[in-house]
C-alpha cells in the first residue's frame, strides 16, 4: 500500500526496530497525514543475551532507540512482547530446519509468522488499517482493486525477496514508504539527521538477529549437541569427520576441515548433507550446478501463475541475482527449470518469481536436479 495507493488518512501502526529505515518509514507515514503509532517488538525472552551494540534488532538498546525516534516523530510509541511467538515461529523452525539438513531463511520467516500474521492481526484488532515497515519495496494498486508487491525503485537496496511470502489479504494492510524512492542509503541517513532522528549514524542491522556473535553453528550445537558422522567424496571415500551436519550448508567451502587434498588440487564444495546418516558429501564446484528444482508451499502475492509452463526471473537468495527459469505449479508444487545451470542452491531455501518487477510469489525449495559431473575420458591404448 503505498500514499498514491491510499489517498484517505489512515491508522498506520509502525513496527519500529530501532534503526534508521524504520524510523525514516514511520516519520514519513506521519508526514503523509496518517495517524501513526510506533511499536517495538521485543522478540527475545532474554534481550540482555542477543547482540550489544547496534549490529542486531532485538537488544534493550534498540527499543530505547526506537523509542527516541518515535518522541522525536511526535507519534505515541509501545513495546510489544511476541518473544514465545518468534521463538516457536522463527527459532525453533529454524533450528528443527537445520537438523532436517535444510537451510532456512529466518528473515523471511519472521516477515511471514511475526511481521505479517502475528502483528497485523493484532493491529487490525485494535483497529488500525496498516502495517507500516521500513523495507525496500512497492506495493501497487491496480484499476481492479488488486494490489500487486514490486521490487523498489532503487534495485540496490530492493528486499522484496524476503516479502514474498505475503498474501493479497496482507499485502491490502502493508506500507512500505521508503520502496518508491530512488535514493540511497546515505540520502535517507541525511533525511534522518534532518528530521532531528538519533538513529541517522546507528550502524544497519546484519546477520541473524537471534544469535548473538554471527556464530550459526555454534548456535546450533549448543541446542542439537554433537554428532560426529563423516565427511565423503562422491564415491563415497571418508576424506574426514564433523561434529554435526547441521552445521553446514550446500555449497559451503570452507572450514570443511579435510587434511586430504583433492585430486585435481581444486577447492571442494559441500554438495549434500544427509541428517539420515549423518553424512555430509563434498565434491567440486561442478557437481553444485542445477538445472532444476521442486518447491512446496507456493504463497502468491496477489493472482497466481497462470497454468502451464511460462517465463519468468527467480531469486534464489536475499542478496542474490535474477535468473531467468521456466515454472509452472502443479498440483500445488512449483516446478522451477533454469535457463541456464545456478550453484549453491539448497533445500529450505526461498525461491521467488518475477515477472518484470513484479513479485510473482515464494515457495519453499525441497528438491534439486543436478546437471551429471562430466565422465573422465578413458585412457588411450598404445596402438
Amino acid at each position: 500500500m503505498t500514499d498514491a495507493a491510499a489517498p484517505r488518512r489512515l491508522r498506520v501502526l509502525a513496527a519500529m526496530s530501532g534503526g534508521v529505515d524504520s524510523a525514516v518509514a514511520a516519520a514519513r507515514a506521519a508526514e503523509a497525514g496518517h495517524d501513526v503509532t510506533g511499536v517495538h517488538l521485543a522478540l527475545s525472552e532474554n534481550p540482555k543475551s542477543f547482540r550489544t551494540g547496534a549490529r542486531g534488532c532485538c537488544t534493550i538498546e534498540d527499543s530505547h532507540d526506537a523509542r527516541r525516534a518515535a518522541d522525536v516523530i511526535g507519534i505515541p510509541f509501545y513495546v510489544w512482547d511476541l518473544a514465545e511467538r518468534f521463538r516457536e515461529d522463527v527459532v525453533e523452525d529454524f533450528v528443527a530446519e537445520y537438523e532436517a539438513g535444510r537451510t532456512p531463511n529466518p528473515c523471511l520467516r519472521c516477515n511471514e509468522k511475526i511481521k505479517f500474521a502475528a502483528l497485523l492481526d493484532k493491529a487490525l484488532a485494535l483497529g488500525f488499517d496498516a502495517v507500516c515497515t521500513g523495507h525496500y519495496a512497492q506495493v501497487i494498486l491496480r484499476e481492479d482493486g488488486s494490489r500487486e508487491l514490486h521490487r523498489a525503485a532503487d534495485m540496490a537496496k530492493d528486499q522484496s525477496y524476503v516479502l514474498g511470502v505475503l498474501d493479497d489479504r496482507q499485502l491490502a494492510h502493508a506500507l512500505f514508504p521508503l520502496g518508491d524512492t530512488p535514493t540511497t542509503k546515505s540520502e535517507i541517513r541525511e533525511e534522518a539527521a534532518r528530521r532531528g532522528l538519533f538513529v541517522a549514524k546507528k550502524p544497519d542491522s546484519h546477520d541473524i538477529c537471534f544469535i548473538a556473535d554471527g556464530d550459526t553453528q555454534g548456535f546450533l550445537a549448543k541446542r542439537l549437541g554433537a554428532a560426529e558422522g563423516p565427511i565423503v567424496d562422491e564415491s563415497g571415500e571418508v576424506l574426514g569427520t564433523h561434529d554435526g551436519a547441521y552445521g553446514f550448508t550446500i555449497g559451503q567451502r570452507k572450514g570443511l576441515r579435510i587434511g586430504t587434498p583433492a585430486a585435481d588440487g581444486k577447492p571442494r564444495y559441500v554438495l549434500d548433507i544427509s541428517p539420515v546418516d549423518n553424512t555430509v558429501t563434498v565434491g567440486p564446484a561442478a557437481s553444485l550446478d542445477v538445472t532444476a528444482l521442486t518447491a512446496i508451499r507456493p504463497r502468491w502475492c496477489g493472482r497466481p501463475p497462470e497454468s502451464g509452463p511460462a517465463g519468468y526471473t527467480a531469486q534464489l537468495r536475499a542478496h542474490g541475482g535474477e535468473t531467468e527459469v521456466s515454472a509452472e505449479v502443479v498440483d500445488d508444487t512449483l516446478r522451477v527449470t533454469f535457463t541456464e545451470p545456478v550453484r549453491g542452491v539448497a533445500p529450505g531455501q526461498a525461491v521467488v518469481l518475477y515477472d518484470g518487477t513484479r513479485v510473482v510469489g515464494s515457495a519453499t525449495i525441497a528438491t534439486t536436479t543436478r546437471r551429471p559431473a562430466p565422465v573422465a575420458a578413458a585412457p588411450q591404448q598404445a596402438g
